[in-house]
């Protein structure tokens, strides 16, 4: 994965898919942390950012998801366990197959990352308001519908 230490932040590389039903977005966490997240993960050297959302929800869900486009790019700095990190997202519009179980089923879901459980539910737009949703840009960008991509400089 695309992840390196500098003597002042760790720097990742990460993709992550929208996923929209409606009024709802599929947001993620670790099962233990009160963080939410829009599912994805590090990308791999020599491998698209695209890509890396279709790998990611594949090996956490087992599902096959369609990259739509690219929505936003952020630059997001923020502190964590100590350490400061500076992360450059890729967030890409993303749809599920008509009869995948996370478009059917009540919810909440559950995938595995190595040595974790993550917890995968859909929320309204209204309900991200009272989450502790990160980047803190995704709870305004969530609810806009530009077709031209848009940057984010974050500081948590």
């Amino acid at each position: 994965m695309l992840s390196f230490d500098t003597p002042t932040h760790r720097f990742h590389l990460r993709a992550a898919a929208v996923i929209r039903q409606g009024a709802r977005v599929l947001l993620h966490r670790l099962e233990t942390d009160t963080i939410w997240a829009l599912p994805g993960g590090r990308v791999e050297p020599g491998e698209e950012s695209a890509a890396t959302v279709v790998r990611e929800l594949r090996e956490e869900l087992g599902i096959e998801a369609t990259v739509s486009h690219l929505l936003w790019v952020a630059e997001n700095f923020f502190p964590h366990a100590g350490r400061n990190y500076h992360e450059l997202g890729m967030y890409f519009e993303v749809t599920l197959p008509d009869d995948s179980p996370l478009l059917t089923g009540p919810g909440p879901y559950f995938g595995s990352e190595p040595g974790a459980v993550l917890r995968f539910q859909w929320f309204t737009l209204e309900e991200l308001e009272r989450l502790d949703v990160r980047p803190a840009f995704l709870t305004r960008a969530l609810a806009s519908t530009s077709p031209v991509p848009m940057h984010f400089v974050v500081r948590d």
